[in-house]
């Protein structure tokens, strides 16, 4: 039996509308579920919103809204974001909010303070806002967050509880050694590595909720809300069961974690060691991905070059976004956005690539009568000379490699076209000319197949036209 694979994203803010950067993450995470489902695993997708922290306290009173309304209306973006994204149907969508999530996260507090890893003392520390973490000097550039460069570093000076990180560094560095790939790429895994060798302060868990009171409470003690970070990380089990459903938590633990390259630390560090004081075994695997910049910056409310995703889902449609997500975006390196590059992008591999094909190959054989075997259409991809470099490309979350693989196979079989013009064979040797129909809309075949966990609705169109082919509808428009 294939193992059953659990996949996650963070959670993001409510403190702002949906941006292209969490639809490159969901995306990711969704293209691999579709990924694993192929393969015949069973797949838990998990995402949602992450609602408490001062960031949030703060905009919702900038807008003059309780709080709760606040996160309300927010979440609800971010919830109705996942079917213009064309996001699996089965996908888990938890708020930070929900009852079960903050009864799992008070729970989990219990267990870290019972195994001695909390603890409270009155501190002093730089603050960056836009991170929600306590920033040391060597972290600064010019006295700012070099993530968060428009915001003033705030001091804190109060008393708070402190999760015991210095306790973890040799559990945390042999869980790294034990796991050669536990987070991915390998730089990323070599970062936060050193990042450990060197040793790390306890950090602040919780805030005086005199002066911030929206948060998870703090078990017996009034005083004090969860520091953001601490409730949010605890979704990753609450929303598979843990504490109160153990065997469905066991069914699906441990997890996938897909996250950005400011959530090294705190995946794969901070994470990680709040799962071992808890007693739990840690996350299977963190997946690391870039920024994507605008124009060569890096995206700005003050600056107005942020992307809204559905903003290109009303001009391109849903699949061209994941089609650029997915190929035109580097999984781990920071990559360029800019409005020319996608539409040429659009263009040259959608409408007159992957377009243009099913279109030639379906009026061909509309014209002669010809349509595809049932052999080719149920022949597994598995037995397909380009089938281990598409699964070693995605088993390697490279999924722009991947999509290489698919479309060139699209190239190849464009090529064959033109060299071996079926549409003038057909006329001097009928037969040949036929079966070479056949073949191509075999080709065809496996281009849908290969495209499902990347453009869905693309894939499903494709199938659906070779039962009956015809001369279609452009699957893409050329703009």
């Amino acid at each position: 039996m294939l193992p059953k694979i659990y996949i996650t994203t963070t959670l993001p803010y409510v403190n702002a509308d949906p941006h292209i950067g969490f639809a490159l993450e969901i995306v990711q995470a969704d293209i691999f579920a579709r990924f694993k489902k192929m393969q015949g695993h069973e797949v838990f997708f998990n995402t949602g919103t992450d609602e408490h922290g001062v960031k949030i306290y703060r905009r919702a009173e900038e807008e003059g809204k309780e709080t709760r309304q606040f996160v309300d209306e927010y979440a609800e973006k971010f919830r109705t974001l996942m079917t213009p994204l064309a996001i699996s149907e089965d996908v888990h969508f938890i708020r930070t909010t929900d009852p079960y999530h903050e009864e799992a996260a008070q729970e989990f507090w219990r267990r870290c303070f019972k195994a001695g890893d909390i603890y409270k003392k009155n501190y002093r520390v730089k603050y960056c806002i836009g991170c929600e973490l306590e920033k040391t000097d060597s972290e600064l550039v010019d006295g700012r967050c070099p993530i968060h460069p428009h915001l003033e570093i705030e001091l804190l000076d109060e008393e708070n509880y402190f999760f015991r990180l210095s306790r973890f560094r040799e559990p945390l560095l042999a869980l790294y050694e034990s796991r050669p790939d536990f987070v991915v790429p390998d730089f990323r895994f070599n970062e936060i590595r050193t990042f450990v060798e060197r040793g790390w302060e306890d950090f602040s868990i919780s805030r005086l909720k005199r002066k911030m009171p929206w948060g998870v409470a703090v078990p017996d003690d009034p005083d004090h809300v969860m520091y953001v970070w601490f409730d949010a990380f605890v979704n990753y089990i609450s929303a598979i069961g843990w504490p109160h459903d153990l065997p469905r938590f066991e069914k699906w633990w441990p997890v996938i974690q897909f996250a950005g390259k400011d959530q090294v630390r705190q995946q794969a560090a901070m994470w990680q060691a709040m799962l071992m004081s808890a007693g739990l075994p840690p996350s299977r695997q963190i997946l690391i991905h870039g920024f994507i910049t605008s124009g060569g910056q890096k995206m700005s409310k003050s600056i107005g070059n942020v992307v809204n995703p559905l903003t290109l889902v009303d001009e391109y449609g849903t699949d061209a976004l994941r089609y650029y997500l997915a190929r035109e975006v580097h999984p781990f390196e920071d990559s360029d956005y800019t409005a020319e590059k996608f539409r040429e992008a659009y263009n040259a591999n959608l409408a007159n690539g992957l377009g243009n094909l099913v279109s030639r190959v379906l009026t061909m054989a509309g014209n002669n009568a010809v349509s595809v075997p049932d052999a080719l259409l149920a022949a597994p991809l598995s037995g397909r000379s380009e089938y281990a470099r598409y699964e070693e490309f995605l088993e390697g979350y490279t999924f722009n490699r991947a999509a290489d693989v698919v479309w060139e196979l699209v190239q190849r079989t464009d090529k064959r076209i033109q060299e071996r013009q079926p549409f003038k064979m057909v006329k001097t040797d009928p037969e040949a000319g036929r079966k070479e129909i056949e073949f191509l809309l075999g080709e065809l075949s496996a281009i849908g197949r290969f495209l499902a966990p990347f453009l869905p609705g693309t894939s499903r169109k494709i199938l659906a036209l070779l039962q009956n082919p015809r001369q279609p509808e452009p699957l893409f428009l050329r703009k």
